[in-house]
């Protein structure tokens, strides 16, 4: 991992970076920026992941405040994937909700192994169900 990886639960973003961070993942939230902003920046929780001041990844938190938490976004720039950043940033927000009952998230493909990695499990026979407007899964 690059040894200047910063990891905040209290930065700010800027709308130029994490567009640049979507279009880099090609996640189809990238097409609606204004609306991407506004739910980032009201999320329950926010961390990025900065090198050289540069944001190369973030999660964020979806939460009740008391109970569940739920993960939606977490993205690291492709260039610097598989250097310990998501793990970094999954952690930082494992321990932000360390005491809460219920912790979810919905992983696809690659990504399945790796939260495994973090300890998340499969939701017993539970079903992932949605009605997405995007095309990226």
């Amino acid at each position: 991992m690059p040894p200047d990886v910063v990891v905040s639960l209290s930065d700010t973003i800027e709308h130029d970076e994490v567009l640049a961070l979507y279009v880099a993942n090609r996640w189809s939230s990238a097409e609606k920026p204004e609306l991407l902003m506004r739910a980032l920046r009201d999320s329950h929780a926010l961390a990025t992941a900065r090198v050289d001041g540069r944001l190369v990844g973030l999660v964020n938190a979806i939460s009740d405040g008391h109970l569940v938490a739920y993960f939606p976004h977490m993205l690291v720039l492709p260039e610097f994937q598989r250097q310990g950043i998501g793990r970094r940033l999954m952690a930082a927000m494992l321990a932000r909700y360390r005491d809460f009952h219920q912790l979810m998230l919905t992983a696809d493909g690659d990504a399945v192994a790796f939260y495994e990695a973090m300890g998340f499990t499969r939701a017993g026979r539970t079903v992932p169900m949605w009605i997405y407007a995007g095309n990226d899964h």
